[in-house]
C-alpha cells in the first residue's frame, strides 16, 4: 500500500488512446445490433396500457330495432347512426335527447350497413362483406354516390379532420385518402405480442382512435401513428345492467360518438333501448394477469 509520500503513478496516455476508439465502436456495434423490436420496447417502457372502468353521466333513449354498426356526434345535440342487417339497414339523423329519428335512408336489401364518419359536410359509410361503401350529403341523407375502398372488409370509420381510419374486422387499423379513397398507410394493433382482433366501431378522441372489439364488452385505445395500444375501457357493467332490467334482446356493446367541443363520450349497442354519455374512471385495483387478454382479445 502506497504511503502519503509514494509518488502516485500516471494513467498511461498511450493506452487511454487506444481504449477510445475501442469503447466507441463497441457502442457502435450494439447501437445496430439491437432489434428495431426491442427499441420499441425501450420507447413504450412509460406507455403501459392504462385501464378504465366508467361511471354513467347520462342516460338517453335509444331505437331498440337499431343494429347499430356506426355513431357519431355532430354537434347541437345531434347524432347520424350507421345500422346494419339485410333488409334493415340504414343510415339516420338523431336527436340525442330523445331518440327520435328525424331523418333516415333506407340502404338496399343487398347491404348491410356498417362504420360511418362525417368529414367536413360528407358522410362515409362502409359495408359488411363488400367494398362499397357510400358518402351521403350531411343535410341530405337522400343524396349519395357509390365507392369502392381497398380494406379485405369494411367495419368501422372514423376521421382526424384531415384522413380517414378504418377497420375490417382484424388487427388491421387503415388510413385512408378521402378524396382517392385510397389506402396511405396502415397499422397492426397489438397488445402484448397478441394482434388485437375483431376491430370494430371506430371513434377519433384526443389524437387517439377508439375503437369497440366486436363481441366484447371491451373499447381498446389505439396510438393512430404506430398501432400501439394506450389503454381499454371495460363496460361489462352497461350490458349487464340492461339483461338485468329484462332487456334480453339486446346484442353486443357497439357504438362510439364524441362530443370535442364539451367533451362528452357516448355508447352504445346494437338493439340496446339506450345510450349512455359516460366518465372514465381510472382502476385503481390491478387487474390478475391474463385478464385483458381474457376479457378483450379473441
Amino acid at each position: 500500500m502506497p504511503t502519503l509520500s509514494s509518488p502516485v503513478p500516471h494513467f498511461n496516455r498511450r493506452k487511454l488512446a487506444v481504449l477510445i476508439p475501442v469503447v466507441m465502436f463497441l457502442c457502435i456495434v450494439f447501437l445496430f445490433g439491437v432489434p428495431s423490436s426491442l427499441w420499441s420496447n425501450f420507447a413504450y417502457a412509460d406507455r403501459s396500457a392504462k385501464v378504465y372502468g366508467v361511471q354513467i353521466v347520462n342516460e338517453f333513449p335509444h331505437d331498440s330495432a337499431a343494429f347499430t354498426e356506426g355513431l357519431l356526434y355532430a354537434g347541437n345535440d345531434t347524432l347520424f347512426e350507421s345500422t346494419g342487417l339485410y333488409e334493415r339497414s340504414s343510415i339516420r339523423k338523431v336527436a340525442l335527447r330523445t331518440g327520435k329519428v328525424e331523418d333516415v335512408q333506407k340502404m338496399s336489401r343487398s347491404y348491410f350497413g356498417e362504420g360511418l364518419t362525417l368529414l367536413g359536410e360528407r358522410l362515409f359509410q362502409v359495408t359488411w362483406l363488400k367494398k362499397i361503401g357510400f358518402i351521403y350529403e350531411r343535410n341530405n341523407l337522400h343524396k349519395f354516390n357509390a365507392f369502392t375502398h381497398q380494406m379485405k372488409d369494411g367495419w368501422g370509420l372514423a376521421t382526424d379532420g384531415k384522413i380517414l381510419y378504418g377497420s375490417d374486422g382484424t388487427s388491421t387499423l387503415y388510413q385512408i385518402d378521402p378524396e382517392t379513397l385510397k389506402v396511405i398507410g396502415k397499422q397492426i394493433v397489438k397488445y402484448n405480442g397478441h394482434d388485437v382482433r375483431s376491430i370494430n366501431e371506430l371513434e377519433y378522441i384526443n389524437g387517439e382512435v377508439w375503437a369497440n372489439i366486436w363481441q366484447t364488452d371491451c373499447i381498446v385505445r389505439i396510438s393512430p401513428g404506430d398501432g400501439y395500444v394506450l389503454g381499454w375501457v371495460l363496460l361489462q357493467e352497461l350490458r349487464e345492467g340492461l339483461i338485468a332490467a329484462g332487456y334480453n334482446g339486446i346484442d353486443v356493446l357497439n357504438g362510439i360518438a364524441w362530443d370535442d367541443d364539451k367533451k362528452r363520450i357516448f355508447v352504445t349497442g346494437k338493439l340496446w333501448p339506450k345510450l349512455y354519455e359516460i366518465k372514465l374512471l381510472p382502476r385503481t385495483k390491478p387487474l390478475k394477469d391474463g385478464a385483458i387478454e381474457n376479457l378483450c382479445l379473441r
